[in-house]
């Protein structure tokens, strides 16, 4: 995924095809919250079959690009950041703001380039947490059920 990252012609994206980039953004982050929320109900219900093991940390990667991808493209616009401009730095802000760091280095300071960072810290405290506290019972369980089938 990192790789198909670095290797998007995001360059057709940007100030120069608002609609279209605004609308690839949100429906690729609805299109990822709604299959995270999928996974998590899975893992709350126990569902046989599902994979939550494999396709939640797919899923959780896929929105950190998807960010990075939108930060590089509000790139582009002048006055949106200061201090990103290529992408990797964007996938850096991307992770710097993820991990709630902040060291400053890069800032949004255009309307646009605070929204998308404040979407991506509701994103990461409402969907990406869900599915990292699902992640975690996922494997609990499984340890736990493992064990128990040792012990009988």
């Amino acid at each position: 995924m990192v790789t198909g990252y670095f290797l998007l012609p995001l360059d057709h994206l940007g100030p120069h095809r608002p609609v279209l980039s605004w609308t690839l953004f949100v429906a690729s982050l609805t299109l990822i919250a709604l299959l995270l929320l999928r996974q998590v109900t899975d893992v709350v219900v126990a569902r046989r079959g599902a994979r939550p093991g494999l396709v939640i940390p797919l899923l959780m990667a896929l929105s950190v690009l998807v960010f990075a991808a939108a930060y590089f493209g509000l790139a582009k616009r002048p006055g949106e950041f200061v201090g990103l401009g290529t992408r990797l730095d964007a996938l850096y802000f991307t992770m710097v703001t993820l991990a709630t760091l902040g060291f400053g280095d890069i800032t949004p300071r255009g309307q646009a380039a605070r929204l998308v960072t404040m979407l991506q810290i509701l994103y990461n405290f409402v969907f990406l947490t869900a599915a990292a506290t699902s992640l975690t019972r996922y494997a609990r369980d499984r340890v736990g059920g493992r064990r128990e089938r040792q012990g009988d």
